[in-house]
């Protein structure tokens, strides 16, 4: 099948504030946007069969007119960090989290759903849950840093609206993650840091369930139903920073990662096409006066692409031997402004 989707633009606002209680503690808040996926397809541009064998024109999944997902994850994190001595300190963050889902065009799965009214076309519903990050930074040495990060995952409360769709009854979760790095200071002006990352995603059924659970007889929204079977991935990162002059500072970074999507999951994944597997970076920031900052960040990730099997083979009438591809590049510019008060 061949794919197109509407071109858009998103806007991701955040937030950060952080200040010291006295010498070995500090408060702070952030609010960011952990993640988020949006298609877009136009409709009647494929022509599908119904189970009568009659033919008609339907989306790319052969739903009834645009094709799409629009999932966004907000977190607010109140963080606590305490200095144990002038090397050594940790930090936690309760993460609370909000998510809203919206779906349209998925009428042709509504049959193999155990909801089939709460597959499609309801709307926007939210979800609500309650995490934590826990952190730590080192000073090993003059030139050594070493940090590290762990979040478990985040029972997240199920979108309704969505209980035929996603596995669980619309149980949509935060996969656990955590990460560790090192930051060295090559000269007293240029270091370098590198780190590991991993998010399970095969933690989440309703993330890492194959669409084979769909063929053993478990139907949509049920416990072990299908999902978008991703695999756990694992991500280095690579990052220089040079301080050019006393009032700049400048940047660059490289990002490898493993990509989630395995050809035989290639049809859901047409709603959540995340096979990117490199970025690359730069920025910079300027300091306006002692008291102010501005920082710039540009991430430009090449195009991927995954060829599959549809699962539409031998699922409907006169469908064989079809392939489906989702390909995916990304860029993206940030700006930030840092008061100090």
């Amino acid at each position: 099948m061949p794919l197109a989707r509407d071109g858009s633009a998103f806007a991701i606002p955040e937030f950060a504030y952080n200040a010291k209680i006295d010498d070995r503690r500090s408060w702070g808040v952030t609010v960011y946007g952990n993640g988020g996926m949006n298609t877009e397809y136009p409709g009647g541009n494929v022509m599908c069969m119904d189970q009568g064998g009659n033919p008609y024109q339907g989306n790319l999944l052969c739903g009834q007119g645009k094709l799409g997902v629009d999932l966004m994850q907000l977190i607010i994190a109140p963080t606590f960090a305490y200095k144990l001595d002038a090397q050594h300190s940790f930090g936690v963050s309760p993460l609370l989290v909000v998510q809203q889902f919206k779906a349209t065009g998925l009428e042709a799965f509504a049959g193999f759903s155990m909801a089939p009214n709460k597959v499609s076309n309801t709307g926007t519903d939210r979800s609500t849950g309650v995490g934590v990050r826990l952190g730590y930074l080192g000073q090993l040495s003059d030139n050594l840093k070493l940090g590290a990060t762990y979040s478990p995952k985040i029972k997240m409360s199920k979108f309704d609206d969505y209980a035929g769709l996603f596995a669980g009854e619309g149980s949509f979760d935060i996969p656990e993650n955590y990460a560790l790095g090192v930051n060295v200071q090559v000269t007293p002006a240029v270091s370098v840091a590198a780190d590991y990352s991993r998010i399970n995603y095969s933690g989440v059924t309703s993330i890492g369930n194959p669409m084979s659970n769909l063929m053993a007889g478990n139907p949509m929204g049920s416990p072990n139903g299908p999902g978008f079977g991703w695999s756990d991935v694992s991500v280095i990162k690579l990052g220089v920073q040079w301080q050019a002059t006393p009032t700049m500072v400048l940047r660059a970074g490289y990002n490898q990662s493993t990509n989630p999507v395995k050809p035989e999951n290639i049809t859901f994944n047409i709603l959540a096409p995340g096979v990117i597997k490199q970025h690359y970076t730069v920025g910079g920031t300027y300091a306006l006066s002692k008291d102010s900052e501005f920082t710039w960040a540009y991430m430009y990730a090449p195009k991927n692409t995954v060829t599959g099997p549809s699962m539409y083979n031998g699922m409907m009438p006169g469908a064989s031997g079809i392939t489906e591809t989702v390909r995916m590049s990304q860029q993206s510019l940030g700006v930030q402004y840092g008061w100090k008060f």
